[in-house]
C-alpha cells in the first residue's frame, strides 16, 4: 500500500512541476510572442496612417523652371508624394528630366525612382538610371543632377558609352561648363576604357 502511495505522490509531484514549468516559463513565452506580434501589426498599421496623414500624393506631376538660370528643364514622374516635415522635397516614382542647353543640346534623364528639391533645383535618381544626350549614353544605379554644383554625378555600377569609346567605372562626374569627365573608382582598381577607331 506505501509503494501505491509513493507512486500517487510522485506523479502528482511530477504534474505539480509541469504545472510549474508550464505556469511561469512556457506561458509567458507564448504570450510574449503574441504580444510582439501584435505590436508589430499595430507599429506597421500605425506607420501606415502616420505616412498617408503626413503625405500629400499625386499623379502624373511636372515642374519646370531654370537650371542655371538659363537652361530650362522640365521633371516628371507618374506618382510622387512630399512629406510635411519634408515640403521641398519631392519623392518621385518613373522620374523623367528633360535639360534644354542655349546650343539646341537636350539631355534626358530617367529612373525608376529618386527625389527633386523644389528650393534647389538637385535631382537625385535611383535605380536603372539613364542619362542621355544623344551621343553619350551613361547607365548607373545612382545620378545627382546638382544645380547648386552646375555638375552630375553618376555612381554606382557606371557605363559610359558613345560614338568612340565606352568605359565602365565607379563614379563618373560631368562638369556643364568645362564639358569635362572625371573617372573614378572606389578603390585602387584600374578604370576600364574601351576606345574604338
Amino acid at each position: 500500500m506505501k509503494k501505491k502511495y509513493l507512486k500517487i505522490q510522485f506523479f502528482l509531484i511530477s504534474i505539480g512541476f509541469l504545472l510549474i514549468i508550464l505556469t511561469y516559463f512556457y506561458y509567458p513565452s507564448i504570450k510574449k510572442d503574441e504580444i510582439s506580434k501584435d505590436q508589430t501589426v499595430i507599429k506597421e498599421l500605425d506607420d501606415i496612417n502616420k505616412k498617408d496623414q503626413t503625405a500629400s500624393s499625386f499623379q502624373n506631376l511636372e515642374y519646370k523652371g531654370l537650371y542655371d538660370l538659363d537652361k530650362p528643364f522640365t521633371v516628371k514622374s507618374e506618382e510622387a508624394y512630399i512629406l510635411e516635415e519634408e515640403p521641398d522635397i519631392v519623392y518621385m516614382q518613373n522620374m523623367h528630366l528633360v535639360l534644354y542647353f542655349n546650343n539646341t543640346r537636350v539631355v534626358e534623364i530617367s529612373s525608376l525612382k529618386g527625389r527633386y528639391n523644389r528650393a534647389t533645383y538637385d535631382c537625385y535618381f535611383e535605380e536603372d538610371v539613364t542619362a542621355t544626350d544623344g551621343e553619350t549614353i551613361i547607365t548607373a544605379k545612382n545620378l545627382d543632377l546638382l544645380a547648386t554644383k552646375n555638375i552630375m554625378e553618376a555612381y554606382n555600377e557606371v557605363n559610359l558609352k558613345n560614338t568612340t569609346s565606352s568605359l565602365q567605372a565607379d563614379k563618373v562626374n560631368y562638369d556643364f561648363d568645362t564639358k569635362n569627365f572625371k573617372v573614378s573608382m572606389y578603390n585602387d582598381e584600374s578604370i576600364k576604357i574601351k576606345l574604338i577607331q
